[in-house]
């Protein structure tokens, strides 16, 4: 059954980092079998915005402090220098951990209240990359929102449909198949050196076509009928990687110059969104990117420059720079009014005063999401939260409630023109998989104040 969001729920324990995703992993071939006769059902109830054509998803992992982030409000946990500035429409930022996103608040939407399911790492991280809750039953079924979005829109370019950029572990695309299934390159300047092999000189290209050719030869029974679908998953997904050999076009999305790493901020997290950027811009089939930045999970020390390698200020500064740059240059090439870009984190951080080792603990009753591009109605903030961001005291929505996960993704889906009142009920363990559970009762729904 789907989550009632008016009901409360409790913190959970913390479990062992990479339990849900590393043991998935061995799930065995039946479970994971495809359906290639999935029945797809429509709710027939779907508001679809239609104003992105690809989404770029930041996932702040480990739980950013929303209070410390996008929901900041004066008060004694505040550092001397944090210089809170408001702006029109409700936006409060501070310019030392922001100084670039400041300059752009007119692009900017926050949703403030919006609140998890979760308090524990490896479960809310599983909730944000399917919008479904863990239930051990069938959590080896469900696809990453990625791999349902790759499905329903991907074209016929070259470049794969959905990329993972620095997200280890990550869900891949099940039942749908291996098309769907996510691209991860490691983000560098130099890009892929698998992607052309030279080691024939001039005549590289078509020793390796003439190879492949062989191949195909003698592998096809086996692809037209497969022993299993892991064995299906790897011709469909080996068949892609193949488009992208020997295409300069798709090398060069790769690629990026030192000058723009610079730029971005010289760190893994800005090379992704280099990539990102450049997957865009290159139009050439990637529909959904999910990126991640790492380490905020600051129990202690979140101010202290000193004793906390990955405090506050370096953790906002690193994406303030890289998603600004990103946000200018989708701008410039005129691709940011159709590319939603969407940055949350698993669950939100104790709100109030620093806990007594001078950081946040886990807290699922309040988060912050930043929205950026296609379609948004950015220089705003949905939603208010009481003096210390620990409770919702208006939601500010037309669902008169608090936001949920759910709400957030049936908002993407909407902007992307996909139905997520669809539901596949043909799948390996029999059970109907919802896009998103619920919406078709109409306990989630798109939070249409965003394109207002």
């Amino acid at each position: 059954m789907a989550h009632n969001p008016n009901a409360c729920g409790t913190h959970a324990r913390s479990t062992r980092r990479h339990f849900l995703f590393g043991s998935l992993a061995a799930a065995s071939t039946a479970l994971l079998q495809a359906h290639p006769d999935a029945e797809i059902a429509s709710g027939n109830s779907a508001l679809l915005q239609n104003t992105a054509k690809n989404c770029i998803f930041i996932s702040l992992a480990g739980a950013a402090s929303h209070l410390d982030l996008f929901d900041p409000k004066d008060g004694p946990w505040n550092p001397p220098d944090a210089d809170l500035q408001g702006y029109s429409g409700g936006l409060v930022l501070s310019r030392k951990y922001f100084p670039n996103l400041s300059k752009i608040t007119n692009d900017l939407l926050v949703l403030r209240s919006l609140t998890s399911w979760e308090a524990a790492h490896d479960r809310g991280q599983y909730y944000i990359q399917t919008m479904h809750p863990f239930n051990p039953a069938f959590a080896a079924e469900i696809p990453h929102v990625g791999a349902v979005i790759a499905k329903e829109i991907s074209g016929t370019g070259k470049f794969p449909p959905f990329l993972g950029l620095n997200s280890s572990p990550m869900r891949g695309s099940t039942f749908l198949g291996g098309r769907y299934t996510p691209l991860q390159p490691y983000p560098n300047p130099n890009g892929l050196n698998t992607l052309q092999h030279n080691f024939y000189g001039t005549q590289s290209q078509q020793v390796f076509e003439s190879k492949f050719s062989l191949l195909q030869t003698l592998d096809a029974e086996l692809r037209k009928a497969p022993y299993n679908q892991a064995m299906a998953d790897y011709s469909d997904f080996y068949g892609l990687s193949k488009s992208m050999m020997y295409q300069p076009d798709i090398d060069a999305v790769f690629k990026f110059s030192t000058a723009d790493q610079g730029r971005y901020g010289s760190s893994q997290f800005g090379n992704a969104l280099c990539v990102a950027r450049n997957a865009v811009r290159a139009k050439n089939g990637m529909k959904f990117t999910y990126v991640t930045h790492n380490n905020w999970d600051n129990h202690a020390n979140l101010f202290d420059r000193a004793a906390n390698a990955f405090n506050h200020y370096r953790q906002t500064n690193e994406i303030d720079v890289a998603i600004y740059n990103l946000v200018q240059d989708l701008k410039n090439s005129g691709d940011l009014a159709t590319t939603l870009i969407v940055v949350m984190s698993e669950f939100g951080r104790t709100p109030g005063e620093l806990n007594s080792r001078g950081g946040r603990d886990h807290y699922k009753d309040i988060m912050s999401a930043l929205l950026i591009g296609g379609g948004v109605h950015g220089g705003r903030a949905i939603g208010t939260t009481d003096s210390t961001s620990a409770a919702v005291t208006d939601p500010g929505w037309q669902g008169n409630r608090v936001m949920q996960v759910e709400d957030v993704m049936a908002t993407i889906y909407s902007a992307l023109g996909v139905d997520y009142t669809k539901s596949i009920a043909d799948t390996p363990s029999g059970r109907k998989f919802y896009y998103v559970e619920g919406a078709t009762e109409g306990l989630y729904q798109p939070i249409t104040e965003v394109f207002a």
